[in-house]
């Protein structure tokens, strides 16, 4: 009987920790805005805001290109490399996005 109760337990804990780690998947578009500059919004999944969370903007070999924060309405714009490149918006271990620059349109 003790036994059951510890597993009971623990699968209740499995459960609840698994739900957690659901709860804040990071999101994050970007949108070409037709001037010359890109604009990305992010987020997570469980509303809460993006500002402040690194956002770096690399060409095809990693060199960065240009690095930045989201501003407070969680979005960051930067001018359009003329190369093609990848965005990473990261706040973290397991909470990063990359969004590649043929995914980025008008």
């Amino acid at each position: 009987m003790k036994r059951a109760l510890i597993c009971l337990f623990g699968l209740i804990v499995m459960v609840f920790l698994a739900n957690y780690s659901y709860a804040h998947t990071p999101l994050c578009s970007c949108c070409d805005n037709g001037d010359g500059t890109v604009t990305c919004e992010g987020g997570f999944s469980d509303g809460s805001s993006a500002a402040g969370v690194s956002m770096t903007v690399l060409d095809k070999s990693g060199k960065v290109l240009i690095k930045g924060k989201m501003n407070e309405d969680s979005e960051f714009t930067f001018k359009k490399p003329d190369v093609p490149y990848t965005v990473v918006f990261d706040a973290g271990p397991g909470h990063a996005v990359k969004v590649d620059s043929k995914d980025i349109t008008e």
